[in-house]
């Protein structure tokens, strides 16, 4: 907004033909055409430095340009228009006491260029006085109007700072949740079959790294995981790409109810949470049709995944810590049963 009004700043220019206008209807020797076209080269150059600076840096600027009209007045009584765009300025530039005392000084200015120098324009103080005033207020309402746009400004600037912190701080908190998790099992079971082969317990040494390098390959699929739910397109589009996967994989795949709106930070965990049971769907089910659902009800939404195949049991392996810690950040569990296999859980509304 402010760039494009600095790209636009030639546009206010046009209140200069003012000034320009006595060129053509009053007869001026060649000297004063030149003295006043020099006058109008120099105001112009003025007004391009004020508006390219800062309002702590336009006091020169803005004292070369009352100065300019001053001295041109004799020559070009239009000069009245360069008064205003100093009373603007001036408005823009300062608070309201300074602004009062600009105005003030700028009024003075013109009773004695009234007195000394205006000769047979009676409209010169009357008229310029009221202008001064008149655009100086709208300097005045300008600053205003600017202040309030960089504090929106700012204020957007904080909130994406802000929401840049706060997801940093989940991505952090949720690979110290998997990582922290997975290498104390790691460090755990490397210790102990160390420990097995010194003592040339080969066997359970053995089955100790196969523990080992399966609980490797769910933290490297957990992380995957998070890593894509951070890049996810919204809870439906993923909801779409999990049946894709389903039916690829030989599943009839039924999806009911509508799909809910959720925080960012509830959606991602969502997703996380289906990607993992539809995951074990596909590993570990002995049916052939699933069905995901949504509904609502006072405590908040529930999400139900089940299928038509049966459960011999559960190992916390199968992605269900992980699961049931994101759950657990949400206020919320999860709930199945066997035989038919379902999973469920509710996020409170007030998650």
């Amino acid at each position: 907004m402010l760039e494009l009004e600095k790209r636009l700043s030639w546009v206010y220019l046009i209140n200069l033909v003012f000034y320009i206008a006595p060129f053509f209807y009053i007869n001026y020797s060649p000297l004063q055409y030149l003295w006043m076209t020099v006058a109008l080269v120099a105001f112009v150059g003025c007004y391009y430095w004020v508006y390219r600076s800062h309002s702590s840096q336009m006091f020169v600027p803005i004292l070369l340009m009352a100065l300019i009209a001053s001295v041109i007045t004799p020559l070009n009584y239009g000069s009245i228009a360069m008064f205003a765009y100093v009373s603007f300025f001036i408005g823009f530039a300062y608070n309201f006491r300074q602004f009062l005392v600009g105005v003030a000084v700028l009024l003075c200015v013109l009773v004695l260029l009234d007195q000394f120098f205006v000769k047979g324009a009676p409209y010169f103080l009357l008229y310029g006085s009221a202008l001064v005033m008149a655009i100086g207020v709208f300097g005045v309402l300008d600053r205003a109007r600017r202040n309030s746009l960089l504090k929106e400004q700012r204020s957007a600037e904080e909130i994406k700072q802000l929401a840049t912190i706060v997801e940093r701080e989940r991505i952090a908190r949720d690979l110290h949740d998997i990582l922290g998790h997975s290498l104390s099992g790691i460090v755990l079971k490397a210790d102990l079959a160390d420990k097995l082969l010194q003592q040339q317990q080969f066997q359970a040494a053995h089955q100790q790294l196969q523990e080992l390098a399966q609980i490797a390959r769910e933290s490297l699929s957990q992380v995957r995981q998070t890593v894509s739910g951070y890049k996810h397109k919204g809870l439906a589009g993923e909801v779409q790409a999990l049946s894709t996967k389903l039916r690829e994989a030989g599943f009839g795949v039924d999806v009911q109810g509508d799909i809910p709106t959720l925080s960012a930070r509830e959606e991602t965990a969502v997703v996380l949470i289906l990607t993992e049971l539809v995951t074990n769907v596909v590993k570990h089910s002995n049916g052939d049709a699933v069905q995901i659902s949504f509904s609502e009800n006072q405590q908040g939404h529930q999400l139900m995944v089940s299928d038509n195949g049966k459960l011999s049991g559960l190992k916390q392996g199968h992605g269900l810590t992980g699961i049931q810690e994101r759950l657990a950040a949400l206020n919320s569990q999860l709930e199945w049963q066997l035989s038919p296999s379902r999973f469920s859980f509710t996020l409170p509304k007030e998650a």
